[in-house]
């Protein structure tokens, strides 16, 4: 029986075009979609079926890491309609389940929006190149957009470590290997360990988490490699700064050296819901490592990063903030959204502000010039 009401809740989400599915007791089944949850018209459900339905799905090595840790991730295909990335876990003595839908389909770089420059990018022979933004993002999204890239015109050998594996990659112009962790090795750090070995030319790992996994790949691009990751921060100088304190204070000058010379790109995304209600689209904050912008990583100046990315324009880059107020001021966001999203909603707010106020001003100026042209003729007379 649940094994059905899964097919059935699956098909849902692939039809509907949904991004997510929340099992948990006392409710009914919600999807999100378009950024928004939405319950369906079903029971509300028990322990029994969400135990159940967490069963139809989760192979024994992760329902045995259920039991023990009160936690596990796994993807798994629904046929050739779509792959799920899944979240489950303990709340209350019960058990509640969260699932991500992956399109099977790879976006390009025109699908979603990323500057021009990331191609270029994407053809260096080495570098650390950092996706960041909150959980559900698009991180993912655009990482897969990017080796898609380099597997169709580039003949390299890429090598994933990913947990759980999302985007299924086929071998192109280039050999690409996806290993992924808990099945195929057991960490990050040492899947980085082991692939300078393996004749990588691009090295993606899933997640910089601990010190180990950011020493290994910021070895990784100092020894020649292309390496692709995320972190989850919001903004381009505040992942600097993060991977920067995640080391001990004795070796944060020389994390700082490494990363003034090994840096090549941070691209911060936040994913907003279309003001029409369908849909969604992603604003890009991108920093691309120019040298004056290392030497502010190397002097520990980070906090002037927002102001060389303001006068980088020439190469595609730009301030969240700024594509923020190009999608509200184009019709695409609400004002709410673009608040709600915003580093400096007070600066939005009251550019917004001065917005509407010339636009009122600009209506009553050409209300009295209808009006003046309305008496024109009479004037005359």
């Amino acid at each position: 029986m649940a094994t059905v009401n899964m097919d059935r809740l699956l098909q849902a989400c692939v039809t509907q075009g949904a991004s997510d599915i929340h099992l948990v007791c006392g409710r009914p089944p919600v999807l999100r979609i378009h950024g928004r949850l939405r319950s369906l018209e079903t029971k509300v459900l028990e322990p029994d079926d969400t135990t159940a339905l967490m069963k139809s799905i989760t192979p024994d090595r992760n329902q045995q890491e259920l039991q023990e840790e009160g936690g596990t991730d796994f993807g798994f295909a629904f046929g050739d309609a779509a792959r799920f990335r899944v979240a489950i876990f303990r709340q209350k003595g019960n058990i509640s389940l969260v699932l991500r839908l992956i399109p099977t389909t790879i976006l390009s770089f025109e699908d979603i929006g990323l500057p021009k420059i990331c191609a270029a990018l994407c053809r260096r022979p080495r570098g650390l190149f950092l996706v960041t933004g909150p959980t559900g993002s698009g991180k993912t999204t655009t990482l897969a957009c990017m080796v898609n890239y380099i597997n169709e015109n580039l003949d390299r050998h890429i090598v994933t470590v990913e947990d759980p594996i999302e985007y299924y990659h086929s071998h192109k112009k280039s050999v690409i290997n996806q290993r992924e962790v808990g099945i195929d090795v057991p960490s990050f750090a040492e899947a980085l360990r082991r692939v300078l070995r393996q004749d990588p030319d691009v090295i993606l790992v899933g997640e910089l988490r601990d010190l180990e996994t950011i020493e290994a790949a910021v070895r990784a691009a100092e020894t020649g490699h292309l390496v692709f990751s995320t972190v989850h921060t919001t903004s381009a100088a505040g992942t600097i700064s993060r991977i920067i304190d995640v080391f001990p204070v004795d070796q944060q000058e020389q994390i700082r050296i490494q990363l003034s010379g090994n840096l090549i790109a941070v691209l911060s995304q936040a994913l907003c819901p279309l003001a029409t209600g369908k849909g969604r689209v992603a604003a890009y904050e991108f920093m691309v490592v120019t040298p004056a912008i290392a030497n502010l990583i190397r002097e520990n100046k980070t906090y002037r990063i927002d102001s060389s990315i303001q006068t980088g324009r020439r190469l595609g880059m730009q301030l969240l903030d700024e594509h923020l107020w190009q999608l509200y001021d184009g019709g695409k966001i609400t004002l709410e959204e673009m608040l709600d999203k915003g580093r400096q909603p007070g600066a939005l707010q009251d550019k917004a502000n001065a917005k509407i106020l010339g636009t009122k001003a600009k209506g009553k100026r050409d209300e009295a010039k209808k009006q003046m042209d309305d008496l024109g003729p009479v004037l005359r007379s």
